[in-house]
């Protein structure tokens, strides 16, 4: 088996998202996981440090994005066009493998509650970022709060239309997580 290929971490997230789908998550061992991806599972140890982290992988990145692009908005963007330069930045990093991989991974959480778990914390850890961003561009402690809660939602609502819509739309998942923002600010004003 190769050890060090490229796109190693995007392979064994697919392979574990398939068997995770196919055989469910508490059937999958990380040595299946591995040698579906075509790696030893001493490489697949490199990458991830248990079975659950697959579900997580690119959040750092996720996150990152995200918050450069709340920063580098303009100095007088309101807190929820700051999360759209945001939403924006991060969805410029996915690509058609995401967008593929999208049902899938709906499906292997949906079937399990472990992964279930694993993707709260994810979204905890996005608004965390989210929020720590627009605290530093002076935005009040529960404005961010809201502000990033927000945006986590739209862009996990964007993502799903994205992911599982029509394949004929060319449109990005910028523009599915954009109108999901825009859709929830909409709500917000319904709530008096």
């Amino acid at each position: 088996m190769a050890r060090w290929q490229p796109e190693t971490t995007q392979r064994l997230v697919v392979a574990a998202v398939d068997l995770f789908t196919e055989q469910g998550y508490d059937a999958t061992t990380v040595a299946q996981i591995a040698e579906r991806a075509g790696v030893t599972k001493s490489t697949f140890f490199r990458h991830f440090s248990d079975k659950r982290e697959l579900l997580v992988a690119g959040q750092e990145t996720l996150s990152r994005l995200l918050a450069e692009g709340i920063a580098e908005a303009p100095p007088n963007a309101s807190p929820l066009e700051a999360v759209a330069a945001g939403l924006e930045r991060a969805s410029s990093a996915m690509g058609p493998a995401n967008r593929e991989l999208g049902p899938r991974l709906k499906a292997a959480v949906a079937a399990s509650t472990e992964l279930q778990e694993r993707d709260a914390l994810k979204s905890v850890g996005l608004a965390a970022a989210m929020t720590a961003a627009l605290i530093a561009r002076g935005v009040p402690d529960p404005t961010a709060h809201l502000a990033a809660e927000m945006g986590v939602l739209a862009f996990k609502r964007g993502y799903a239309q994205w992911s599982e819509g029509d394949r004929d739309d060319a449109r990005g998942l910028a523009h599915h997580a954009l109108a999901a923002l825009r859709d929830l600010r909409a709500a917000t004003a319904s709530l008096g």
